[in-house]
């Protein structure tokens, strides 16, 4: 059915922007479905993650325990299946996930289930009248506002889109199925070739976090709002690409041990990593071979296109890069300063500037908004820059701090989602800002926290350098 269709009459019956978006995060997750081979959703893409089957039927789960028991208190389709399909984050205990395929309802028996979810929930919201104020809507069982909950919903599929995304990514290519869609391919971007440069960005204050009065939507680990005196330091323009980490690794960078500090020493050498996961070498080793990149549906020769996009690499070796360099990752403060801040020192809603991205607008400042599969070069939309002429700060690959990731000053964890941040404020995961490809429009707001550890390396995940002092 086509996107446009999908709950327009539900959708004009409640007359409600945020209802809207529910329906397309719906349709977004269900083409990223349609592009697995029937016979591959109880693969594992990515060791320390759930099979695909999971996440299927993870979504409608998530919005059935979230609504259902905070809201309108229906009986269940499945009780079983809201418990199975209940957690959606990576298994824990130290060790990998042991269970097999035979272990998973039939995907049949799963879509059943995500079906009458959804006709309950949805014939539910339509008799809903919300209001356009988080702070005036009707208060939940848990004391938050349903148009909480209903953002908590959608940026939840929003986020498991996209990180479905790059277990997808790491599926074999001919389990899934090249949509017709233009988006099918990155677009040819190719412009001159980057030429590197540092920005100098002056000192200055930025406001990291949201104030608990705002009427905008945040997830607990974006409270409270405070400020941080910055320094002056320099920062690359742009994302590191990888013609340049090529370079690093001419140099011997993934073998030279003073690069790397122990921990990451210890990961690297363990798992024979030995270039980012987005690499692969033809078979000619012994003769030198010669690059690819692995992209969503295809395996691409490092032409000049493919050199200048960012490299994507897990934390670990992107602080080896900045070490190799001489430099280091940015802080999360430093970032943000670079991104969202001015020379007068006001702050921007974005790094172009305060209007909000739309689909015509997204052609024109930044690689962002499920707009592509994949990257393209770091300097394709130089008028998303920032105030500091920072390309690239938005989209395009995330981009990872020095900062560990941890609650703000007042955090209080949402109640109806207690381990969405406090189960990682373990000293062990680090903040990424920016966003990706992949990465929906509505999670660029300034005060937006992603995180992974250190060691982690399929996210779309690039870096850029700094100097201090």
């Amino acid at each position: 059915m086509p996107r446009a269709e999908i709950g327009a009459e539900r959708v004009a019956a409640v007359g409600d922007e945020l209802i809207e978006r529910w329906f397309d995060a719906r349709w977004q997750s269900d083409a990223l479905f349609s592009l697995v081979r029937e016979n591959a959703l109880y693969e594992r893409p990515i060791p320390e993650r759930h099979r695909i089957i999971f996440y299927l039927g993870h979504l409608e789960a998530f919005d059935w325990n979230l609504l259902n028991g905070s809201v309108f208190g229906l009986k269940s389709v499945h009780p079983e299946f809201d418990r199975l399909f209940a957690f959606g984050i990576d298994p824990v205990g130290g060790g990998l996930p042991t269970d097999l395929p035979s272990d998973w309802p039939a995907v049949d028996v799963v879509r059943e289930y995500v079906s009458k979810i959804r006709n309950s929930l949805d014939n539910k919201l339509e008799k809903v009248n919300l209001e356009p104020d988080f702070r005036t809507d009707f208060r939940t069982d848990t004391g938050f506002s349903l148009r909480t909950l209903l953002n908590v919903a959608i940026e939840h599929r929003l986020m498991h889109t996209e990180t479905l995304s790059y277990m997808l990514h790491q599926l074999p290519l001919d389990t899934k199925v090249r949509p017709r869609a233009q988006q099918a391919a990155s677009p040819n971007l190719a412009g001159p070739p980057v030429a590197q440069r540092i920005v100098n960005v002056p000192a200055g204050v930025v406001t990291l976090g949201l104030a608990r009065d705002a009427k905008d939507f945040g997830w607990d680990n974006e409270y409270e709002a405070h400020k941080v005196e910055v320094p002056a330091f320099e920062i690359d323009q742009y994302k590191v690409t990888n013609r340049q980490y090529l370079e690093f690794m001419t140099a011997g960078g993934y073998e030279t041990r003073a690069f790397w500090n122990d921990d990451d020493w210890n990961w690297k050498t363990a798992s024979g990593i030995s270039h980012p996961l987005f690499w692969k070498k033809d078979g000619n080793r012994g003769l030198g071979g010669r690059w690819f990149y692995r992209t969503m549906f295809d395996e691409v020769p490092f032409d000049e296109a493919a050199l200048d996009w960012p490299v994507y690499v897990s934390q670990a070796e992107a602080s080896t890069y900045a070490r190799w360099a001489g430099k280091s990752l940015p802080t999360e403060a430093e970032w943000q300063r670079a991104a969202y801040g001015s020379v007068d020192g006001s702050a921007r809603a974005y790094p172009w500037g305060n209007e909000t991205p739309s689909a015509e607008f997204n052609k024109r400042f930044g690689n962002f908004d499920f707009r592509c599969w994949d990257p393209v070069p770091v300097n394709a939309f130089p008028e998303g820059q920032s105030a500091f002429s920072i390309q690239d700060m938005l989209g395009n690959g995330w981009e990872w701090t020095s900062t560990v990731f941890g609650p703000f000053p007042g955090f209080e964890p949402f109640p109806f989602y207690r381990g969405y941040s406090a189960d990682f404020f373990d000293g062990k995961h680090f903040v990424m800002k920016g966003g990706s490809a992949r990465t929906a429009a509505c999670m660029l707001r300034p005060t937006f926290r992603n995180w992974f550890q250190a060691h982690y390396q399929y996210v779309y995940a690039g870096f850029r350098c700094v100097t201090r002092g």
